[in-house]
């Protein structure tokens, strides 16, 4: 069981140092926001790891805020590229239309 998850442990650091080379490289906005967003699944992975090897269950609060934190992170910065470039938001509108 402990080699499982050294091996774990082992991909996870790979995975993270891969997906930092991804927020540092870019080349959009998008990328990275996608790429934080894998950074901290990477981290709640390697939080329930740490709970494995050390048998208790006080980081599944930690994880689960984590992943709030994350969606509604990635949700907003989306929004926010998205109203940027003109696909969110109100229509503009026509000539003789509403108030």
């Amino acid at each position: 069981m402990e080699i499982v998850l050294v091996i774990a442990g082992l991909m996870l650091a790979a995975a993270a140092v891969l997906t930092l080379i991804r927020i540092v490289r870019g080349p959009n906005p998008s990328d990275r926001v996608v790429a934080t967003d894998v950074l901290i699944a990477i981290v709640a992975g390697t939080l329930a790891v740490e709970a494995a090897i050390n048998h208790h269950a006080y980081t599944i609060p930690v994880i689960l805020i984590l992943s709030l934190l994350a969606f509604a992170g990635t949700v907003s910065v989306a929004r926010f590229i998205a109203g940027r470039q003109g696909v969110v938001g109100e229509k503009p509108r026509r000539k003789g239309e509403g108030a």
